[in-house]
Order: C-alpha cells, then structure tokens, then sequence
C-alpha cells in the first residue's frame, strides 16, 4: 500500500503530507496546489531533454571565449582548451575540464534518456539503483558551469589591462543553455514515477468476506413422530 492509494500528497512547497480531497486541492499549510505527481512529467522532462541534446552540438563547436591581442584574435571552443592545458603541462586541469564540461552533461543526457524509457516502458528494472542515479544526475547538475565561471573570471581580469581582451564566444552561451536546460530537465523529472509499475503490480490484500452461516434442517416436532 502507498502514499498515492490512500490519497496522500506530500507538498512541494513546505513539505507537509496533506489528504487530496478531490481535484485542485491546496495545501492547508502553505496555500500550494497539491497533486499526486507532478503534472505532465514526462513530457516537460523531454522537452527540455531534446532541447539540451540539439544546443550541445554547438556549445562544442562554437568558440566558447574569444582572446583580442595586439598580435591577432583567438577562438577557442572547449575541446581546444583542453589540448592547449594538456600539452601545456596542466593536465589536471585540463582533465577537470574535459570531464565537468564535456562528459558529465553528456553522462546526464543520457541517463535522463535512461530514466525516461524505463518510466515509459513501465519496467520494473532496478528501481532503486534507478532512484540513486537520479539523484546523482541532480546532484552533479550545478558542477557542469566551470567553463562559464572561467571565461567570467578571465574577462574580468584581463578588461583590467589595455593590451588584451577577453569576451564569452557563442558556445559559451550555448554550453550555458545545455547546462541550464538539462537542469531544469532533472527538476521536470518525478522519481516517484519509478515505483508506480511496482505498485501496480502489488496485489491488494483480500478483504474476508464474512461467513454465511449453513442452512440447517428443520427438526421434528415430537407430536408429529410416529407412534
């Protein structure tokens, strides 16, 4: 038996566990509408999923900061930063690089994409290792912005200083947008809709029906024996 078979929702907002009394309920606490699970899930969960998926292509292939020199101009996306640390000695950083800006929003996509099918298809594949992957999805999710926060902090250093200059690229503004929509995608997402093919599949107890008692023959009264 579950929260969602006797009508209880647990609210968004504060946290209360309150009993849906019919449809547009609110919380008494807070004043928030309450719903089971939350509306149009999926669809929304995808939507900003195959929005992230068509704006990842540019944010790698665009240039993601633009260097002005007296010498030239400078594109660099972020695979090329990645060369430029790496054989420059910096493989570290390059490496935290690579993996916060280019693996982890693709690693997110698809285990959203994984998420997605399995809640879809009803599968009642590992539920909980389902469950602890979304919440590492939504975990790692504010660590995807170091490329943003290094081209701000370069470009607020370097303006200082007349010689050069430093200005976010398109890809910049295209990695940013992945970032932000693959975390609104896992925001989207409701766990709970992991659980419902295990639940459906749980039968209900058995209420005993109450036993009927056995129709008894009718004795004899002793005038009517005979003698």
């Amino acid at each position: 038996m579950t929260a969602a078979h006797y009508r209880l929702a647990n609210c968004h907002s504060c946290g209360l566990l309150s009993r849906l009394e019919g449809d547009g309920a609110h919380c008494p606490r807070c004043g928030a509408h309450l719903h089971l699970r939350k509306p149009a899930s999926i669809a929304r969960t995808w939507a900003y999923l195959i929005a992230a998926m068509i704006l990842y292509i540019p944010a790698n292939a665009l240039p993601i900061m633009i260097t002005g020199s007296i010498l030239g101009e400078q594109r660099d996306t972020i695979l090329s930063g990645v060369v430029f640390l790496w054989s420059s000695g910096s493989w570290p950083l390059a490496l935290l690089v690579f993996f916060a800006s280019i693996m982890v929003p693709m690693l997110k996509m698809i285990a959203l994409t994984l998420l997605l099918i399995s809640v879809q298809c009803r599968s009642r594949w590992q539920p909980l290792q389902r469950l602890k992957l979304y919440r590492l999805v939504e975990f790692v999710g504010r660590w995807s912005m170091l490329d943003i926060y290094v081209v701000a902090i370069l470009a607020a250093l370097v303006q200082i200083q007349s010689l050069a200059t430093v200005t976010a690229g398109p890809g910049a503004v295209a990695f940013a947008a992945v970032v932000v929509l693959t975390m609104l995608s896992a925001m989207s997402f409701d766990p709970r809709l992991i659980w419902d093919p295990l639940n459906d599949a749980t039968p209900e107890p058995a209420t005993p029906e109450p036993a009927t008692p056995e129709p008894r023959e009718p004795r004899a009264s002793p005038d009517a024996l005979p003698r």
